[in-house]
């Protein structure tokens, strides 16, 4: 867990629940996700195998040990996780450098919350090298921490990377609104306790309790974030 800025410490607008607002980032901040099934098909490609398209689902939102490992063991590739890890970083870091488009809603969403002093972090299951490019484009003042996968013991769907940001910010996991794409992130979110917004990017994902589903982040400002800690939509 690595904290990019001075933390912006606990306080909240006066009678409102929400401590933090804890965001993921590929598919949910940056339109990515597609991104990362391009680099894999093409680097699987180069060792001569062809991904199944139906794979998409299953390593979309999780770690990289898990994809990678999936996509091994799925196409029998004569690769070692530590290489298939390295050359899909290598690849990944390549793309963004030339295109990183922002989600809709994004950018007025993390202003807003950076105009009312909320406490927000970035919690990914992204490695450290990959946060740290893509925050140049998010703006790192925006989020008083980050916390990487391959910086806490279990990253999602454990809850781990959610509980270590909530703890960093001093804040409650139960007054914490998570915003999230995957049903890994969901399912990582909701172990730890949080409020859950959900915008599917690849998947579907179903409402429940404690979680709302949303088509864009367009639709998801200060209040309505507020409005999760005492209602149940």
């Amino acid at each position: 867990m690595t904290s990019t800025v001075p933390a912006l410490g606990t306080r909240t607008a006066e009678g409102s629940a929400l401590q933090a607002v804890l965001l993921d980032m590929d598919g949910t901040l940056v339109d990515t996700e597609g991104f990362w099934w391009d680099v894999e098909t093409e680097v699987f490609a180069s060792l001569g195998h062809t991904l199944d398209d139906s794979w998409r689902h299953v390593v979309v939102g999780g770690p990289m040990t898990r994809s990678a490992g999936f996509l091994i063991e799925a196409t029998g590739a004569d690769i070692t996780l530590a290489e298939l890890s390295v050359l899909l970083n290598d690849g990944f870091e390549q793309r963004i450098g030339r295109d990183l488009p922002l989600m809709p809603g994004a950018a007025r969403l993390l202003e807003e919350l950076s105009a009312h002093e909320i406490p927000t972090a970035l919690v990914s299951a992204s490695h450290r090298r990959i946060i740290d490019r893509v925050l140049k484009s998010l703006g790192p003042q925006h989020f008083a921490l980050t916390v990487a996968g391959d910086e806490v013991p279990r990253t999602k769907p454990h809850p781990d990377p959610y509980l270590a940001a909530a703890a960093g910010l001093g804040a409650d996991p139960a007054r914490c609104a998570v915003v999230e794409d995957t049903a890994t992130g969901v399912a990582a979110a909701e172990a730890a306790g949080c409020h859950v917004v959900a915008v599917p990017s690849v998947a579907p994902i179903t409402p429940a309790a404690r979680r709302t589903v949303v088509a864009s982040l367009e639709e998801v400002d200060l209040a309505f974030l507020r409005g999760l800690m005492t209602h149940t939509r």
